[in-house]
């Protein structure tokens, strides 16, 4: 089993920065890629970007340029640096890591922008 905690959301204003992390614990050996996904009112949930064990990195296409995704180095917690928020960024964040073919989930933080 793998648990994942994520912290960092809350309230900002249009253009503003917030950087989310998620701490994975448990049985997190083999862990082969830790990503966000996002959902908004209303909406499906939807992939935000994502990182490999090997370090490579992929995005939605609404968010390059302005989310950066990284990891610890024991690959334990993973960051998304969020930058230039508009309020179509406003969702609730999901953490997802995959193992053995399962996927995992946080709880979610909400992140909300104002326009």
């Amino acid at each position: 089993q793998v648990q994942l905690v994520e912290s960092g959301g809350g309230l900002v204003q249009a253009g503003g920065s917030l950087r989310l992390s998620c701490a994975a614990s448990g049985s997190i050996f083999s862990i082969n890629f830790m990503g966000w996904y996002r959902q908004a009112p209303g909406k499906q949930r939807e992939y935000v970007a994502g990182i490999t064990r090997g370090g490579n990195t992929n995005y939605r296409n609404s968010v390059k340029g302005r989310f950066t995704i990284s990891t610890d180095v024991a690959k334990t917690t993973v960051y998304l640096q969020m930058n230039s928020l508009g309020p179509e960024d406003t969702a609730v964040y999901y953490c997802n890591a995959q193992k053995d073919s399962r996927d995992y989930w946080g709880q979610g933080t909400q992140v909300t922008v104002s326009s």
